[in-house]
């Protein structure tokens, strides 16, 4: 299904002037529903203004309707005449200006967070250099008083399911590379939610 030219804009929309849920609005704008559930809180898209899919041909109001009163239907965009861009598969991720000064605090936030994330995967993630993330790593980097670990979601750097993508690859080729040391790290895992205390091979010995 072909997304809206701006998904969070068109999001900020519907969630002000809609009652529909934040899985049909994240569906249709290819969003992750934790990042429309923060744009309704005030957390995802601070200041942006709303994008009217109905006046640029993109929903209809007897769509709208039709999934206000069906929470389980997914929304189905309006047939376009207009030819659709082709979308931009190479390169470095764009970032606009006013979000460049957070990706310091976003790199940091996944550096501190999940260290079994490669450079390279940051890179393509943030859009930022390895030298940028060695810099982070290392406290060499020029305002790294200022810098603050922040969830790069929030701060608008990537989507939750980019991040959560990421994520899940990283762990593949770690536990890949590394198959104990991955189980190791999963019982942990397990033994916390369950409230139970964790002792490693060595403690039990």
């Amino acid at each position: 299904m072909s997304r809206p030219l701006m998904p969070k804009a068109t999001a900020v929309w519907l969630v002000e002037n809609t009652s529909l849920t934040f899985d049909q609005i994240a569906h249709f704008c290819g969003l992750h529903p934790l990042e429309v559930q923060g744009i309704a809180d005030g957390e995802v898209a601070t200041g942006m203004k709303g994008l009217d899919p109905i006046a640029n041909g993109q929903l209809t109001q007897e769509e709208i309707n039709r999934c206000q009163g069906d929470p389980k239907a997914r929304l189905r965009a309006a047939k376009q005449d207009l030819p659709q861009p082709v979308s931009r598969s190479k390169g470095p991720k764009y970032t606009p200006v006013a979000k460049r000064q957070d990706k310091p605090d976003g790199i940091a936030w996944i550096v501190r967070n999940h260290p079994e994330v490669k450079d390279p995967q940051i890179c393509k993630l943030i859009g930022t250099t390895k030298n940028t993330i060695q810099a982070i790593r290392e406290r060499t980097h020029w305002n790294t008083a200022n810098i603050r670990p922040r969830d790069p979601v929030l701060l608008g750097l990537c989507s939750q399911s980019e991040l959560n993508a990421v994520i899940e690859a990283a762990q593949r080729q770690r536990a890949k590379e590394n198959p104990q040391a991955e189980a190791a790290r999963v019982e942990q895992a397990e033994a916390e939610a369950a409230g139970e205390p964790f002792r490693s091979d060595d403690e039990w010995s």
